[in-house]
């Protein structure tokens, strides 16, 4: 039995990755094979990366890449509700759709495997996590059930009580940043057994909110397969692990109530904020000190020393918000307009 873990990767993420990679290998998984799953073809700097890390490998698997594409594509073209929202938006057919590729961890090599975000750090050891998949077929460890469910189903679908169990929507959702699973569970066979249903009509009940996230959690629920996620059964027991949350931290660890975390996942902060810090720019970010700490692990000497940008940047920056302001409120007078 191969125990790993799948992380979904570009260039645009890479100080992400190579935060995160230096993070596994000193708070617990150094011996755990990683294979990095590709965002899109922007991956230069990624691979120049793997080739100095001999347990991290690349997934070439490209059949697969196209299988969960044209899957999701499918999907999310039969759901009427988000080809209006989203070509009204001017957006393609399937928003964010790359984001879709960390399905492909259904095709990877590990029996056991755990996926991260690439925007995540780890904090402490991942043996729990795949000893519970001895007893359940999909692990979670977030408080994805305490927010709202229109996150991930829409609750407005007739349709929603009649595909699934209501009253068990809110102990089964999970954030598709983070989450364990083993090889077959979810394959490419049950699957396009799923598609035939979400393609005729079924699609309906999912989310726009994140598209890839709604999905996975269709998928998982529509599976029926077991489901254990620590923070809903144990909350007592686990820690937080979103960056909003308050955290001590001792020697470049966070701890939630002297509780030691397992990961810390930096969502919705834009990967750009942490290129220009790595660039020299001094944003705020929280705990930027622990994640420049993996960041430059390996590297100390190459840490940049921060400093605010200058006049100009800031004043092109103020120049390019303002412009697309504009932009967006006179897409919406044209569409009120339209519409009366």
């Amino acid at each position: 039995m191969t125990d790993g873990i799948y992380i979904l990767a570009n260039d645009v993420v890479f100080d992400h990755l190579v935060a995160l990679l230096n993070s596994l290998e000193v708070n617990g998984a150094k011996n755990i094979p990683v294979c990095i799953i590709p965002y899109d073809n922007r991956m230069k700097k990624v691979q120049v990366e793997i080739a100095t890390r001999p347990h991290v490998t690349l997934f070439e698997n490209t059949d697969s890449i196209i299988f969960w594409e044209d899957f999701a594509t499918q999907v999310w073209k039969t759901h009427a509700k988000a080809q209006k929202v989203w070509q009204a938006k001017g957006w393609k057919p399937v928003q964010c759709l790359e984001m879709h590729r960390k399905l492909c961890c259904f095709d990877g090599p590990f029996d056991k495997y755990i996926y991260f975000d690439a925007d995540t750090l780890l904090m402490g050891s991942l043996d729990y996590i795949y000893q519970k998949l001895d007893d359940f077929d999909w692990v979670a460890n977030d408080f994805q059930y305490k927010s709202d469910l229109n996150y991930i189903f829409d609750l407005s679908s007739p349709k929603l009580p009649q595909i699934l169990n209501f009253d068990e929507l809110q102990s089964h959702t999970f954030c598709a940043g983070w989450f364990a699973s083993k090889a077959g569970v979810l394959n490419q066979n049950n699957c396009s057994q799923l598609l035939e249903k979400l393609t005729s009509g079924e699609a309906e009940i999912m989310s726009l909110r994140g598209a890839d996230q709604s999905l996975l959690n269709y998928l998982v629920a529509r599976s029926k397969i077991s489901f254990y996620n620590f923070a809903y059964h144990q909350p007592a027991l686990v820690t937080g692990n979103h960056w909003s949350s308050q955290f001590d931290v001792i020697d470049y660890v966070l701890y939630d109530k002297g509780r030691r975390l397992t990961y810390l996942h930096y969502m919705s902060i834009s990967a750009a904020k942490f290129s220009r810090l790595c660039a020299g720019e001094d944003v705020e970010i929280p705990y930027r000190d622990v994640f420049l700490h993996y960041r430059y692990l390996n590297s100390p000497e190459t840490q940049p020393k921060l400093a605010p940008p200058n006049l100009l940047v800031r004043l092109g920056r103020n120049l390019k918000t303002w412009g697309i302001q504009k932009i967006n409120n006179v897409q919406f007078k044209l569409r009120n307009f339209w519409d009366k």
